[in-house]
């Protein structure tokens, strides 16, 4: 695999990771981290559709009018989690449970979407394939680390085996204990990146504006433009 390819893999799982860098799809990262097998699933779920619908929109893509690409693309996006909610009620119906209705709302998850629009629908279909896969090992293991670490503290388990003594923190599997955890492993994984960049602090223009931005890259508009649209 030539590094191009290779670093649109690791671009979804590093630089670009949906829920540590870009703060992405983090209603579904919210609710399903209690535990890693409930983590782990909505992973492997979003991965699929990820693969599949980048793949398609990209062998559409010079056909669909760009007045109706959106909808197009939820079509779409909506046929293979139908594909996979199927797949889970019959192979996972525990899993399926558990997930509830965060399967479903896989279609309207902002990290599918903004990869149809931002990647797929300008790329060819290897090329996209790659990029839902790089994506889809970022959400995924984001999720099964912040579950993992959601589990050991708020239950005392890991994938249901017990594997600690003291008493077990409630609050980690609630929500506020998920905003805290997730907050925690947002700083973590930012201050690696900047460890591993060599640099010592975010310097000044980067910290505001659009230099602070997940979608800064994928914005069309000048940076004039946005500062007349915050005032």
């Amino acid at each position: 695999m030539s590094q191009s390819k290779l670093k649109i893999i690791t671009n979804g799982i590093l630089s670009d990771n949906p829920t540590f860098v870009q703060c992405i799809g983090l209603c579904p990262t919210l609710a399903v981290t209690t535990s890693v097998a409930n983590g782990l699933g909505m992973g492997i779920a979003a991965t699929f559709v990820l693969i599949a619908s980048n793949m398609v929109i990209s062998l559409l893509r010079k056909m669909v009018p760009d007045e109706v690409r959106i909808p197009i693309f939820i079509v779409v996006i909506a046929g293979f989690v139908t594909v996979i909610e199927f797949l889970m009620k019959g192979f996972a119906p525990e899993l399926n449970k558990s997930l509830g209705i965060f399967i479903p709302l896989i279609v309207v998850n902002c990290i599918i979407l903004a990869r149809a629009e931002a990647f797929a629908s300008k790329n060819g279909v290897f090329a996209s394939a790659l990029d839902g896969i790089g994506m889809g090992l970022g959400f995924t293991i984001a999720l099964t680390f912040l579950g993992s670490i959601r589990e050991i503290l708020g239950g005392g388990t890991w994938l249901g085996t017990p594997v600690v003594s003291f008493e077990p923190a409630m609050l980690i599997v609630l929500a506020p204990g998920g905003f805290i955890i997730l907050g925690c492993c947002m700083g973590l994984f930012r201050a690696i990146q900047a460890r591993s960049k060599g640099l010592g602090a975010v310097p000044a223009e980067a910290a505001s504006g659009c230099g602070c931005c997940a979608m800064a890259k994928f914005c069309h508009k000048d940076k004039d433009e946005c500062e007349e649209a915050k005032a």
